[in-house]
């Protein structure tokens, strides 16, 4: 057991707290809709980035490089100022979602390096520009261009072009749970000297300033390199600091005067650090050197290629001797190595370094999105007692007042998605499960318990509408915890998987009491997490009238069915009652792929026999149904839905299988839909499955074509056919057309800040490799498929799974070149020494080419490459990469 492992039992067996201190900080708490109070819920109006500086946040903190504990009542963060800004770098910078051409986008360079589950070492990097950052331009440029033209990003002002910035690398060593040093590293990658403010910053979540007889924790100089801060119900911490220029206090309040014009309620507020340090207002921090928040300024002049350190310490011991000594460097070195140790543990022996470093920062970049939530949804609907009375014109959430979240949770990006997203946190718990299983499963429990799960079975979507339907994941990912930390830790929680299950039975009510339109398992659900995809709005209303029956939403409900079954089934070992829920699962999906391939008297199919693939089928109000003939990710999804029973089930579970034969036998007009229910496939496998392996066959032509689905580099969303042969529907006169489009949205549908017309997803190509491989245990070696279809090569199913893993995988690694796919046509991260090894894992990824876009430290569901990296080892480079990144450069 390595040292991290040990740290993380003793968390397990609270012998140790090691995660109550974390990088629970988030990268942006402005704009949120927690801090929104306005009328009209208009979020990113009603608390801009302009205000974050001056104005106390509510429900949470941010900052750059930042920890906090486990309920965010102290936060550490740095901030910086290179002489030439306007106001201190507090916080990272980006747009809006009304100011980017394809919504809110972070313009700011940072990469997570390192860190570990119990956070005992954490290393950070942000890129610091020595010249004055470029705020309007970014502003103005991005606002002029439309959804047509790329994204203005800030390497584009010419801003890092002569290499006029700053390294700052921040570290995290813990030496007990409770004691934690850190080093801030700065290098000058100029070719002379410049000078650089640096004030590393502590203070404390504002939560006196809402309610009533609240008493408020203090910050004050407890000798010339110490300070102290106490807060009521953690008790004491000390900062321990190498000696600096000043200290600096004032109070995490509210400046009134600055953004309201009215007289503030104390003489120091939020943004005196600040005023004091770019304005040189002295009477702007407090002289008595006591507050709510407190920094230390160290104005440091670097040569060309120099690096200068800063060391600090945060701990629960007072008087420590010698807090910057031996045992620092020590303890340092350790954490390190000890970090090394465990991923070197948890890592392939045979990987090269290249991969194993895209892992390791895959790994980190899960650990640094996770971030304390905090959100009571009766309290921000009331308001606070010490606050005005909220007016909102039409309030969201009304319907989720039992909503209480108060949690460190897993974010798709702090920055741009500082929210939980219920089915993106199933995609995320399938690596972490690798590295911190507990965590995992934590996450996975929340969603489902009374004070997140609504009381009719709804689980939150997100904070902007709880009440939004996403693909109903959480049993996959719950099933999946389990299943990994069985395998790489010998552990089986039961526990967990029933309590999780039992609550997930409720949830699957209110999916067959809600979005089954006329009770004929044929689903809707919205977008279903698949934003853009569809001809219209899947959310809205149609402008047709009538109503969709979805491809995608009836066979997600299949999938549910056979994760509820396989978890019910496990669940019988140990108590038979589950043998019965096992069956009446197995019924619902029987049922399910009889609707996708049937549907009833209508003799409509969501299968079209000509075309060969699964559409979405429009329910017209005067009963004519058609096509939706869109050749998109919605007609792979039905792959999904498939399970394999072991030769032994059946024998080891009597009950169900008197159910399973009685439906053989006296169900022939619904198990005839079903892939070979009957019929035994390798080692004696039965095959629970919507698409038979006709069918099967059929699909993976289109989808291994290379001229349709399949990138270089994954499945994409829409197909190919599309660039040619958009589809067009018109109705009163207006059309409606999907086109393939590989890179950003050129429409504004879901505010044109994501693309499921062309680029490739992680999270649906994984579970399109979890199937093909399912599949493969059924089929075996005997079932091939040409890959890529029309070049004479055969492929079993599991040698396709290994291959788009390996296409997958390489989005991230070096070419023979040298060169990233996931950099695109970016020369400096392409070439410069300083970055090309800095890996950001995207929202989604340029359906040709490979490129990053969307959001680009969306490390939650992309992380998924680090699970790819354990099962398929070192894959080989695609012949077309260098020529690709090379075009793209030139």
């Amino acid at each position: 057991m390595t040292a991290e492992e040990k740290r993380l039992e003793e968390d397990r067996t609270r012998k140790a707290y090691w995660r109550r201190w974390g990088s629970y900080l988030s990268d942006r708490q402005w704009g949120t809709v927690r801090e929104d109070y306005s009328s009209d819920g208009t979020a990113w109006d009603y608390f801009p980035h302009e205000h974050a500086r001056s104005r106390a946040y509510r429900w949470g903190e941010d900052g750059i490089a930042g920890i906090s504990d486990n309920h965010q009542r102290l936060c550490f963060a740095i901030a910086l100022w290179n002489g030439a800004d306007p106001i201190l770098k507090e916080r990272l910078f980006g747009l809006s979602g009304p100011e980017g051409n394809h919504g809110e986008d972070v313009k700011e360079y940072y990469f997570h390096l390192d860190n570990t589950p119990s956070h005992a070492y954490m290393k950070y990097l942000y890129k610091y520009s020595q010249n004055a950052f470029p705020y309007t331009q970014l502003v103005e440029e991005n606002q002029q261009r439309g959804y047509h033209d790329p994204e203005f990003e800030l390497i584009d002002t010419g801003i890092f072009d002569k290499n006029e910035y700053f390294d700052v690398f921040v570290e995290y060593a813990k030496h007990s749970p409770e004691d934690i040093l850190i080093q801030i590293s700065i290098v000058n990658r100029a070719s002379e000297a410049k000078t650089l403010h640096i004030l590393p910053t502590l203070w404390f979540r504002n939560t006196w300033s809402w309610q009533q007889n609240c008493e408020k924790p203090i910050i004050i100089q407890d000798s010339s390199n110490v300070i102290n801060a106490f807060h009521p119900s953690l008790g004491n911490r000390w900062l321990y600091f190498q000696d600096c220029q000043a200290t600096l206090f004032t109070e995490n309040e509210t400046n009134y005067e600055r953004l309201f014009g009215s007289e503030n309620h104390y003489p120091y507020v939020k943004d005196g650090i600040n005023d004091y340090i770019v304005s040189g207002q002295t009477q702007a921090v407090n002289p008595s050197l006591k507050g709510t928040k407190a920094a230390t300024h160290y104005q440091l002049k670097i040569d060309a290629g120099e690096t200068q350190i800063i060391r600090l310490r945060l701990s629960n011991t007072a008087d420590l001797t010698e807090p910057f000594g031996r045992e620092f460097d020590t303890t340092l070195h350790l954490r390190k190595q000890e970090a090394d140790e465990f991923y070197q543990h948890i890592s392939p022996a045979n990987l090269s370094a290249d991969i194993r470093s895209v892992q390791r920062q895959a790994f980190a970049g899960l650990l640094w999105t996770k971030q304390f939530y905090y959100y009571v949804v009766e309290d921000w609907l009331n308001g606070d007692p010490n606050q005005p009375s909220p007016q909102r014109d039409n309030a969201r959430n009304q319907e989720w007042m039992h909503l209480y979240n108060d949690d460190i949770i897993s974010m798709p990006d702090k920055w741009e998605f500082p929210w939980y997203a219920a089915w993106d946190l199933a995609f995320h718990v399938i690596p972490l499960a690798m590295i911190d299983p507990d965590f995992a499963k934590r996450q996975m429990d929340r969603l489902t318990r009374e004070w997140y799960l609504h009381p009719n079975g709804q689980i939150p979507a997100y904070e902007w509408h709880f009440s939004d339907v996403n693909p109903p994941v959480h049993a996959w990912g719950t099933w999946r915890v389990y299943q990994i930390e069985k395998e790489l830790y010998g552990r089986t929680d039961t526990d967990f998987l029933e309590r999780v299950f039992q609550k997930l039975l409720l949830n699957f009510t209110w999916w067959v009491n809600r979005k089954d339109n006329n009770g004929n398992n044929v689903f809707q659900g919205g977008f279903l997490g698949l934003d853009n995809i569809g001809i219209f709005d899947r959310s809205a209303e149609l402008p047709t009238g009538g109503y969709l029956e979805q491809s995608d939403g009836t066979s997600w409900m299949g999938m549910y069915s056979l994760n509820m079954l396989v978890i019910a089934l496990e669940l019988a070992k140990t108590n038979p009652v589950y043998e019965d829920i096992a069956s009446k699962f197995f019924e619902h999906f029987l049922y399910i792929a009889d609707a996708m391939n049937h549907i009833g008297e209508t003799n409509i199919h969501l299968w079209d026999d000509t075309d060969q693939f699964y559409y979405d089928v429009l329910h017209l109000p005067h009963d004519e149904r058609l096509h939706l003939k869109v050749r998109s990710m919605v007609g792979l999804v039905p792959l999904f839905a498939v399970e394999t029973l072991e030769a032994n089930i059946l024998q080891a579970f009597p009950g169900f299988r008197k159910r399973f034969e009685w439906f053989i036998k006296n169900r022939p007009n619904l198990q005839k839909n079903i892939a070979s229910l009957e019929t035994t496939g390798s080692e004696a496998r039965r095959l629970l499955s919507i698409v038979s392996p006709e069918k099967l066959k059929s699909i993976l032509q289109k989808m291994l074509d290379e001229t349709e689905f399949l990138s270089p580099h994954g499945i994409r969303s829409v197909s190919r056919f599309h660039a040619d042969h958009p589809y067009i529907f018109e109705v009163d006169g207006q059309k409606h057309s999907v086109n393939y489009e590989p890179a950003e949205s050129t429409n504004g549908m879901f505010g044109g800040n994501s693309n499921w017309r062309g680029p490739v997803w992680f999270p649906m190509n994984y579970l399109m490799i979890e199937s093909l491989a399912k599949f493969y245990d059924y089929l075996g070696d005997d079932f091939k498929v040409e890959c890529p279809t029309g070049s004479g090569q055969f492929m079993t199913l599991k040698e396709v799974a290994t291959e788009l893993s390996h296409r997958l995988m390489n989005i991230f690694l070096r070419s023979e070149a040298g060169y990233r796919p996931v950099h695109g046509g970016n020369c400096l991260f392409q070439t410069n020494a300083h970055w090309r090894d800095l890996i950001l894992f995207y929202e989604y990824f340029h359906g040709d080419n490979g490129a990053g876009l969307g959001a680009n430290h969306q490390t939650g569901w992309t992380g998924l490459v680090a699970t790819l990296i354990h099962s398929c080892g070192v894959p080989s480079q695609p012949e077309n990469t260098n020529r690709v990144i090379i075009s793209q450069l030139h």
